[in-house]
């Protein structure tokens, strides 16, 4: 009996901790090199008057988005 339940614990402690090992498979996905911001991809949920590729509209956009959520310059 003693011995079924220290059997039972070890193949627990195995199982339990193979989990946490890494799996080799993500290790040769290619390496994706992302692209430029403002050269996105023009979607149905990107900002009105910005066109893919145009750096200057998307700084203005990311200015105006982090102006908008300053509360030291909303009007109270």
């Amino acid at each position: 009996m003693r011995q079924a339940l220290w059997v039972s614990a070890v193949l627990a402690a195995v199982f339990g901790l193979s989990a946490c090992s890494d799996s080799s498979s993500g290790a040769k996905a290619a390496k994706k090199v992302d692209g430029k911001s403002w050269e996105g991809a023009g979607s149905a949920y990107a900002a009105s008057g910005w066109k893919p590729g145009d750096k200057a509209t998307w700084e203005e956009q990311l200015r105006a988005r982090a102006q908008s959520q300053n509360d030291y310059s909303r009007a109270k």
